[in-house]
């Protein structure tokens, strides 16, 4: 079952409390903590003893925006039946056929982890070529 994809600041974010990390400045933990320690009374914390404080900490999620696909309805029109039938229940067992349906339509973004997985059905079914999303908006990704 996939996770909820967010393209704003949930309120139940995990948080950093560590300001003197060298990646906080970039880190969406670190960032998450100033905004929701003014907004929310219950924080989510990462145990601060299992922080690195370096560029190689585990928990660390560069907030820099990244490239959110929505819907491929054109895809089908792309396929002969047979590719299209087994690339839509390849995606229907990975996702569940609500999510499936939501994510074709265009109605949840797709995460570039999920777009990869759209594309990797795309390749189990034989297409090599590049089949474009019907748009791209780009977001934080806060869950991928």
């Amino acid at each position: 079952m996939p996770r909820k994809i967010y393209t704003t600041l949930p309120s139940d974010y995990t948080v950093c409390l560590h300001k003197d990390c060298p990646v906080a400045a970039t880190c969406l933990h670190q960032i998450a903590y100033s905004t929701l320690q003014k907004s929310e009374a219950i924080l989510n914390l990462i145990n601060p003893e299992t922080c690195t404080k370096s560029s190689r900490c585990q928990f660390y999620r560069d907030s820099k925006p990244v490239k959110f696909a929505y819907g491929f309805t054109g895809f089908q029109k792309r396929m002969f039946p047979a590719q299209y039938k087994t690339f839509m229940n390849s995606l229907i067992m990975e996702f569940g056929r609500n999510e499936y349906f939501a994510y074709r339509r265009g109605e949840t973004p797709l995460s570039p982890k999920y777009q990869e997985t759209v594309i990797a059905a795309l390749r189990k079914v034989g297409i090599t070529e590049d089949f474009p999303f019907d748009r791209y908006e780009e977001h934080i990704n806060y869950c991928d």
